[in-house]
């Protein structure tokens, strides 16, 4: 016995969907905000403080408790805890996501491309691949800044020089799927140009996935950085950065705890804030 739809049931359903459309997305709004301010805060590091995250004094501020003249206190060499915040975020927010962008461009047309083309350049690439993924990703990145040197440069060309990978397997595998269905298909039928195909129709519905991946990429570049300078591998002194303000206070954890604590809760600030930006793309695409 068939069961016929009920009467109205389409209006019903589009009614639905536009609620859904209709409903704001606070994950995206929250995680957009958070980000936002942390940005704005590093980028406006000199109005929102005067003091110099590099000048030292050793004599009469050293290890001093928050006062007006400094809000978070100061470090073991009398430097400003709230100026080495603020500075240090541009160095971490600057490379992470320019360490980031490298590879979701590098990694996504590869993945496009063999993805498509398939043969002798997908063998390739899946072999480099095969490579790179062999080792572990902290080990591999920590050889590549110790063969390059210290500072931001080098981390920057590491971590592209790994990142990449993640990024070319995922779209490769929505391509691989994408390719077979009916609108690719019309496509190629209708006699369009290959690179008309691959940018207008593929890529657009093959990005979500890695967009969502580069949120959290993000955040393990940050801490990749992170670790880094706490192992000395990374951002040369006395530039202000994270990881090494987490490395210097832990010298004074039991009495200042908030030399290393403030700086490692930045850190969760910032993969809290895109982790809900995350959440609240994958809302927005699955909506529409």
């Amino acid at each position: 016995m068939t069961t016929l739809p009920l009467p109205g049931a389409p209006a019903v359903e589009v009614v639905r969907q536009r609620r859904e459309r209709g409903r704001p997305n606070l994950a995206l709004a929250l995680g957009l905000t958070i980000f936002g301010l942390i940005v704005l805060a590093a980028i406006f590091a000199p109005l929102l403080t005067s003091a110099d995250p590099l000048k030292q004094d050793l004599l009469s501020a050293r290890l001093a408790p928050g006062s007006p003249g400094h809000l978070l206190g100061t470090d073991e060499l009398g430097r400003d805890v709230l100026a080495r915040l603020l500075y240090g975020a541009r160095v971490d927010l600057r490379v992470g996501v320019l360490a980031v962008l490298t590879p979701l461009v590098m990694g996504s047309l590869l993945g496009l491309l063999t993805g498509w083309f398939g043969g002798w350049l997908d063998m390739i690439v899946m072999r480099v691949i095969d490579v790179v993924v062999a080792f572990p990703f902290y080990i591999l990145v920590i050889a590549l800044v110790f063969a390059l040197g210290q500072g931001a440069t080098s981390i920057y060309l590491a971590i592209s020089m790994v990142g990449w990978v993640a990024y070319c397997r995922i779209v490769r595998g929505q391509v691989l799927v994408a390719k077979e269905q009916e609108y690719a298909l019309a496509a190629r039928a209708s006699g369009l140009p290959t690179w008309r195909i691959l940018i207008r129709h593929l890529l657009p519905n093959v990005m979500l996935q890695a967009l969502v991946y580069s949120m959290s990429d993000i955040v393990l570049t940050i801490l990749a950085i992170v670790t880094l300078s706490y192992l000395g591998l990374g951002i040369s002194p006395p530039t202000p950065e994270w990881g090494s303000m987490i490395a210097e206070g832990q010298n004074s954890l039991m009495t200042q705890w908030y030399l290393s604590t403030i700086p490692g809760l930045c850190v969760v600030l910032v993969g809290l804030s895109l982790a809900l930006v995350a959440d609240g793309l994958v809302t927005r695409f699955n909506r529409r």
